[in-house]
């Protein structure tokens, strides 16, 4: 039994551009965005969680994790940015 509410508002053409493909699957408009909203999520979460690597690469890639880099002074200025979500704009 499903006992954990989400609620979501959205645009008319956004319900009923849902309604019409949960209807072409047989599914009601509940379960069609719960599985979509569901596969997304796993999708995000494996894109930045797993990678998989040709076992004959994996020694390659240990020993590039284990390089010292060269000194970078374009990166070096980018880490300096500030992000514009901290920028102050008063």
């Amino acid at each position: 039994m499903r006992d954990a509410a989400i609620n979501i508002r959205a645009e008319p053409n956004q319900r009923d551009l849902i309604d019409q493909a949960a209807k072409l699957l047989g599914k009601n408009r509940s379960d069609f965005m719960l599985e979509a909203a569901c596969e997304r999520a796993q999708s995000i979460l494996l894109d930045q969680v797993y990678f998989q690597i040709i076992e004959g690469q994996f020694t390659q890639f240990l020993e590039l994790l284990d390089t010292a880099t060269e000194y970078n002074s374009g990166l070096e200025k980018l880490l300096t940015v500030q992000p514009p979500w901290k920028v102050n704009r008063s």
